[in-house]
């Protein structure tokens, strides 16, 4: 076995449910695939081809919507399978957290080995409305990581990545146009409909019709856990026929809602259905755990990798 410098491995949360004939995440999820990757171990030695050194498991859920495109690759990671510990175990994407640099850069490194991506992009993300624009043979838009909440590309350079802690992130694909996005949304996303700008933006940038876009809402804080005491102060009035009890929301139905209104095929709008405040043996949560890491929503288009 090769020495890997500093970094101790974790292949799952103390937490979570031990490795099965179904994987690690236990009993199956009913809306969405659980897969596994087998991932070489970061190390701060270069190691020979013949021999990559120990293999992590990393799992990851799909859309099954989404993977029936051949030219599309995506995935949504959890909190298992990195090399951050603590607060922070295991799979953190966030610099912004707290976590030790260099287990963050290790992590994204098996995050963009994990879905055979050469480049992974990624925003400052700060629950505002602007969105990136980078087109096919234009990498520099993605070059440094700008302040943002969404991401729009038809080219296979990057796997667009969006990190989260409750908020969602709504993977976009349209297979006529090859263009995909990436959204991350929380509440003042909804308040401000993003999710809407998204779908204009690809409309009048890449020429998309929205009866062609899927979207795919991830993991993301539920209706049994989205409680929100000053709605009345931070969301519009039209948001009070998505309460499902006193002070409680379905983020959820709102994203539905406003991809419908933006002009999508409700058969072409997935829904995860996973609240991460109920699973924070799988996802970080910001509302159950405070100090915690992010997990990881990416999605690209192929020919991404080295050998696609």
């Amino acid at each position: 076995m090769h020495d890997q410098g500093s970094l101790e491995v974790y292949p799952k949360h103390p937490g979570s449910a031990p490795l099965s004939d179904e994987g690690l995440f236990g009993k199956p999820f009913e809306t969405m695939l659980s897969k596994t990757a087998l991932i070489p171990a970061p190390s701060s030695d270069p190691l020979p081809e013949s021999d990559p050194g120990p293999l992590l498991e990393v799992p990851y859920l799909q859309f099954p919507g989404l993977s029936r495109y051949d030219q599309l690759a995506h995935a949504v990671y959890t909190r298992l399978g990195g090399v951050s510990a603590s607060s922070f175990s295991s799979l953190n994407a966030s610099f912004n957290t707290g976590d030790e640099e260099e287990k963050v850069r290790a992590n994204l490194r098996i995050i963009k080995d994990g879905i055979g991506a050469k480049d992974l992009a990624f925003m400052d993300q700060d629950h505002g409305t602007n969105i990136l624009i980078s087109r096919r043979g234009n990498r520099r838009t993605f070059d440094v990581p700008a302040t943002a909440d969404a991401m729009i590309t038809d080219s296979p350079d990057s796997a667009l990545l969006v990190k989260q802690a409750d908020c969602q992130a709504v993977l976009f694909f349209d297979p006529k146009n090859q263009v995909i996005a990436n959204a991350h949304c929380g509440w003042r996303g909804n308040a401000h409909n993003l999710l809407g700008t998204v779908v204009i933006r690809m409309i009048t940038d890449f020429g998309c019709h929205p009866s062609d876009i899927m979207a795919a809402i991830g993991p993301s804080l539920g209706p049994c856990c989205a409680e929100f005491v000053t709605h009345d102060e931070i969301f519009p009035e039209t948001f009070k026929r998505f309460l499902v009890r006193r002070h409680f929301f379905d983020l959820w139905e709102i994203s539905r809602f406003q991809l419908l209104e933006a002009g999508l095929n409700g058969k072409n709008i997935e829904l995860a259905g996973i609240c991460t405040r109920c699973r924070t043996d799988l996802f970080y949560s910001y509302r159950a755990e405070k100090i915690t890491g992010r997990f990881a929503a990416v999605i690209g288009l192929k020919g991404i990798g080295d050998n696609s």
